[in-house]
């Protein structure tokens, strides 16, 4: 189903799987991929689980949310709370990143005093490869788990095994 367009010039809203499928194909770059021969149609996410069209909880294993769960209350007041007052990155100062930066200090070992707050876990797997070769500038190898994923960058897609085995 293609509901029409909200009448401010967006795109009309696809609902449909065939559909979403069809402008997916049509759209996406040839290189993106789906999982399952028969894709999952998720419409929404509780805590641990995603819900197909049909209402069908899907146990999440996959997604990056598995430490706080799909739509976690206290996660998203934050976020729009946020959003509200500011949304800017680190290169401004900002009591909340002082806060949060303190906050999550205190709960690591106290030799632990530095940290870079990074958007993705991408961005994370990059810092750590460049951090490593400033530390090791000589080292020719990285140790990866087999099957392992680390992100889409042109850095990382050389250690995921999951795209090659």
């Amino acid at each position: 189903m293609v509901s029409p367009d909200s009448g401010a010039g967006g795109p009309a809203t696809v609902t449909e799987k065939g559909e979403i499928l069809r402008v997916r194909k049509e759209h996406y770059g040839l290189n993106t991929s789906l999982s399952y021969e028969s894709p999952l149609h998720m419409v929404r996410g509780e805590g641990c689980y995603l819900y197909d069209e049909g209402g069908t909880p899907h146990l999440d294993c996959i997604n990056n949310v598995a430490h706080v769960g799909h739509c976690h209350p206290k996660v998203t007041q934050a976020v729009c709370q946020q959003l509200h007052t500011l949304n800017t990155n680190s290169r401004y100062l900002h009591d909340a990143l002082t806060r949060y930066t303190q906050a999550l200090l205190a709960t690591l070992p106290s030799q632990l005093q530095v940290v870079y707050l990074v958007n993705s876990g991408s961005e994370a797997n990059d810092l750590a490869l460049r951090i490593a070769a400033a530390a090791r500038p000589d080292a020719t190898h990285v140790a990866v788990m087999g099957s392992a994923y680390h992100g889409h960058l042109s850095s990382l897609i050389p250690l995921s095994p999951y795209k090659f085995w």
